[in-house]
């Protein structure tokens, strides 16, 4: 009885072990489905043939210059990033999400939201507050960051694997905005202005922790630059 018994506690524990083992296997599974769901959706309810939400890109666009005009006084650090440029359920988007980010070199594919808050960045990526909205134009750089993985997703775990030259994509409700990366680099979270708009580009920024595991010690930033003609 007593070997029985010492059989049977054993194997659960060997089982617990397994489960425990396995759990951000799931855990990284569910939250990579979530995330390609919500980018079908969006893309799936989007019509280029009619503009959408034309208030909302005007705001946007109003939002852009002014962040510029006033030189981003409001970006303090890259820990005070969470508001957004404008809140989507008050225009209807109840999902939060204002595009979706393509990055062929990492077989990356993301849904975009606004503002950088826990909760957006535990279901994809997500624009940090004070920087441009992501829609394009000159005196703008919109910097979206992502987890340097999550709970066995990847996120932007491989940003690595980026190189000069490489194209990373932008749909949001509009149009397609398509980058080409210029310039990688490793920054210390307070140094913002490595991040800020630079006159007369348009700029699409990258960001992560770094080294992967490290528990932000530093940012990995890839800086890209619009170039299809506008």
């Amino acid at each position: 009885m007593r070997k029985t018994t010492s059989l049977v506690l054993a194997m659960l524990l060997a089982v617990a072990g397994i489960c425990v083992m396995l759990w951000p296997v799931f855990t990284g599974h569910r939250l990579q489905s979530s995330a390609a769901a919500a980018v079908q959706e969006f893309l799936a309810d989007r019509d280029e043939s009619e503009q959408q939400y034309p208030e909302l890109l005007a705001d946007l666009q109003a939002y852009n210059q002014r962040i510029h005009a006033e030189k981003q006084s409001g970006l303090v650090d890259l820990e005070a990033c969470e508001a957004p440029a404008a809140d989507l359920v008050a225009y209807g988007i109840e999902d939060e999400i204002i595009g979706v980010l393509e990055i062929p070199a990492m077989e990356l594919t993301m849904p975009v939201y606004l503002g950088a808050s826990d909760a957006h960045l535990a279901a994809g990526t997500a624009v940090l507050g004070n920087t441009s909205a992501p829609i394009g134009g000159d005196d703008t750089n919109c910097v979206i960051a992502g987890h340097r993985g999550w709970k066995g997703a990847d996120y932007f775990r491989h940003i690595d694997r980026l190189a000069v030259g490489d194209t990373v994509k932008l749909t949001n409700l509009w149009e397609t905005l398509t980058y080409t990366v210029a310039d990688i680099q490793i920054i210390q979270p307070h140094e913002v202005d490595k991040i800020k708009i630079q006159q007369d580009r348009d700029l699409l920024t990258l960001i992560t922790c770094h080294p992967y595991a490290s528990g932000g010690k530093q940012r990995y930033v890839v800086c890209c630059e619009r170039t299809e003609v506008r």
